[in-house]
């Protein structure tokens, strides 16, 4: 039984965002790679959407120069042939500040002949902005009528 594509590229994108070695994610992702963070895009300008391998890489890039993976833990994950979805638990390090982060994703990647054609990435971007900001957000209370 082969390896699924997920588990090689889950290796190499940590390779690469921790010890900066990108040769190996370079090497699974499709030319026309379809990418995209959803998050706050004004706090953390590598969030969006990304077309081709080089805005990829680029995004990688970004991501190894403002944060260390320290510990990831997947909470669930189903794969098919040539696609997974996966909800996982990161505890990152700010590079800038050494300050600990902790997320979580739900992350839905499709895969073919093994490079990665499609990433959409969904964060639990309410959290991981009181974190940077260092502080709670107070929003108004909801209340029902009726």
């Amino acid at each position: 039984m082969t390896e699924h594509s997920l588990w090689r590229f889950s290796r190499a994108l940590h390779r690469a965002i921790n010890d900066r070695h990108f040769r190996d994610i370079e090497a699974l992702l499709d030319e026309d790679v379809e990418w995209a963070l959803y998050g706050p895009i004004d706090m953390f300008p590598f969030f969006g959407a990304r077309q081709g391998k080089d805005a990829v890489l680029d995004v990688i890039r970004q991501l190894a120069d403002n944060f260390h993976v320290r510990r990831f833990d997947r909470e669930s994950i189903m794969l098919g042939a040539d696609s997974a979805a996966s909800m996982l638990r990161y505890s990152l390090t700010a590079l800038d500040s050494s300050k600990p982060i902790s997320l979580r994703v739900a992350q839905f990647a499709q895969f073919k002949a093994g490079k990665l054609v499609s990433m959409r990435v969904l964060i639990d971007t309410f959290d991981l902005v009181e974190q940077a900001l260092g502080r709670a957000i107070h929003l108004p209370k909801m209340t029902s009528v009726g």
